[in-house]
């Protein structure tokens, strides 16, 4: 297992968050899935999160489970509002929606939902680093 120590501050992390969501936010390109650019958008929601772990000071595991995360700051005292909760949602498409044969093709209103969460939980790791 990877340690939990990261590098980088988190306004370097919470800037990846936003460089993600820009590419989660592209047109999908001819030949191109959903569910890849959805796959941009829950690395968005991780990486914001996980910026507010290092606003904190506190170590986080190197995975992909948003709740897990989410669970570990509520813990820390952090308030997590519902619509960011929605972000666990997210997690299905960094570890079986992004590979072939596990789950069945996405649809654009469903991608356009899940950049709605993502954008959601960016603006409130954003507000939280502000604070």
């Amino acid at each position: 297992m990877p340690p939990e120590y990261a590098p980088g501050s988190a306004e370097d992390w919470l800037s990846r968050a936003r460089g993600k969501l820009l590419l989660a936010r592209q047109p999908l390109p001819e030949g191109g899935y959903w569910e890849d650019l959805a796959f941009m958008a829950q690395q968005a929601a991780e990486l914001a999160i996980k910026a507010v772990y290092q606003h904190g000071g506190w170590r986080f595991p190197f995975i992909h489970d948003i709740r897990y995360l989410l669970d570990g700051l509520e813990k820390r005292g952090i308030t997590v509002p519902e619509q960011v909760r929605e972000a666990e949602r997210l997690t299905i498409f960094a570890t079986q929606m992004r590979y072939p044969g596990m789950r069945n093709h996405m649809a654009e209103t469903d991608h356009a939902t899940m950049l709605s969460i993502a954008g959601a939980v960016v603006a409130w790791a954003d507000s939280i680093l502000a604070s």
